[in-house]
């Protein structure tokens, strides 16, 4: 590979995305290719300080524009730091969320609207947009029936049921927007089952960006 490659996995809270993400990295590395494990809002020290307070139930009152631009300075850093050094050394990235989730969590579940999540994150960018991304597509109802119910919830996963089903059709209508660079997996059987959908589509997809 000359260069490497930038990989996300998207779907709401739930969907078993950091689990397959988990899983193609092992495969990858037995296969011989460098990976890289990350994820968003974090990723790097600077990153990850913004992410616990964007998760911190303490601060329900913050202002959803004041969560966007919070996220996207959290990019700025990761993007700078991580995803871009590691791309440029040749290894695949793969990244836990990236800009589509803000674009499914801030624009469509806070209605703050895809063009302003888009122009905030200009800055953040510097055309680092992934190669190819998964989109877990299972239900929010369906997801939180996976979810440890001993697990303490986030600010974020707080939320209500409706303010979900909104960011779900957020990544809905990404999917459809751009569908040359998401993939979308059928979420709804086992997580091993799953992971071989994922597996044999990355294995197609790395050969067909690296060739």
């Amino acid at each position: 590979m000359r260069k490497g490659l930038f990989i996300t996995f998207e779907g709401v809270d739930g969907c078993g995305k950091s689990t397959q993400m988990r899983f193609l990295s092992e495969h990858l590395e037995r296969l011989g290719y460098n990976c890289v494990l990350t994820r968003e809002p974090g990723g790097c020290s600077i990153s990850e300080q913004i992410r616990s307070i964007l998760l911190s139930v303490e601060n329900k009152n913050m202002d959803c524009r004041t969560e966007a631009l919070l996220y996207a300075a959290a990019r700025v850093q990761h993007i700078n730091e991580v995803i871009m050094p590691a791309v440029a050394e040749g290894k695949i990235v793969l990244c836990d969320r990236f800009l589509d989730s803000s674009i499914a969590y801030q624009g469509y579940g806070r209605g703050l609207g895809k063009e302003f999540v888009l122009g905030i994150n200009a800055y953040a960018m510097n055309n680092a947009m992934p190669d190819a991304t998964f989109f877990f597509e299972c239900p929010p109802k369906s997801a939180f029936t996976r979810m440890n119910p001993a697990k303490q919830m986030d600010r974020l996963e707080q939320e209500t049921m409706t303010f979900f089903e909104r960011v779900f059709a957020g990544y809905q209508a990404i999917a459809a927007e751009e569908p040359a660079r998401v993939i979308k997996i059928d979420a709804s059987g086992s997580k091993y089952e799953t992971s071989q959908k994922v597996k044999a589509i990355a294995e197609k997809r790395i050969a067909d960006l690296a060739g």
